[in-house]
């Protein structure tokens, strides 16, 4: 049987996930946003926690870990390397190229610098499923605060190469504010246009944006377009590499 993935919101605009096997009946929290939300997924699922993944160590992402622990002694906490020592409970450290098994489900960790400067993404190849933290939004990206640009940049680049029908599940619901802002930057893009009609519906029905897939992600969200001839002429940048186009557009990004 495939992996079960259960999306659920914390916080004020976090989004929790949990990821089952039903072989095994293993199951691990994508990050830990706050105990009390995954408890309750968790218990309506029938599930028992056995894994944590941690992507990064923003305290809206590891602070439901000790409550977690309490709850769940045996739990694994996994997180990254560059990060162990800001990771409360941490077993076991991963990067670049290494395999996380829960249960029989086994995900590829994906290092992917930027927002942070030892974050993580999770990508579970057999389930076409990739937890991608505070580095992929949807229409979006997270800030960049631990690395030059250019470091963000090759992140982004390498999750866009993955599969297009790969899932993405991301850390926040920031999917409208994000398209409001991509249409600004690429406005000649029909995709777009219609993807934010989209959203604008789900939003006013109170349903989540995500999870997203890698090939809407590439015909719709700037951040990944920095070699659209649109993108460029939009931020006034038309011979310029990549990396600047992308440093560009997220400076707008963070100004409005």
């Amino acid at each position: 049987m495939a992996a079960q993935i259960h999306q659920f919101t914390c916080l004020s605009d976090n989004f929790g996930v949990l990821i089952h096997d039903p072989a095994s009946g293993a199951t691990a929290s994508i990050d830990a946003p706050e105990a009390v939300a995954v408890q309750r997924a968790l218990a309506e699922r029938g599930w028992t926690l056995t894994d944590i993944l941690v992507t990064h160590h923003h305290a809206d992402h590891v602070q439901g870990i000790p409550a977690l622990k309490a709850a769940f002694p045996k739990a694994r906490v996994v997180g990254p390397a560059k990060e162990a020592g800001k990771i409360p409970e941490i077993a076991e450290t991963v990067a670049e190229g290494d395999v996380v098994a829960v249960g029989k489900l086994k995900a590829k960790v994906i290092e992917t610098p930027g927002h942070t400067a030892g974050h993580v993404a999770y990508w579970f190849e057999a389930d076409a499923a990739l937890f991608a933290g505070d580095t992929l939004f949807a229409m979006g990206c997270g800030r960049v605060f631990e690395t030059p640009m250019a470091v963000m940049w090759d992140s982004l680049s390498r999750l866009a190469a993955l599969p297009p029908q790969t899932q993405v599940y991301c850390g926040h619901e920031y999917t409208l504010s994000n398209a409001r802002f991509a249409i600004g930057v690429d406005p000649a893009n029909a995709a777009l246009a219609a993807r934010l009609k989209e959203v604008e519906a789900l939003r006013e029905a109170g349903r989540p944006t995500l999870p997203t897939t890698i090939g809407r992600e590439l015909e719709t969200n700037p951040f990944l377009r920095a070699d659209d001839p649109g993108v460029r002429k939009a931020v006034g940048l038309e011979r310029a590499d990549a990396a600047a186009v992308f440093a560009e557009v997220r400076e707008r990004k963070n100004r409005g």
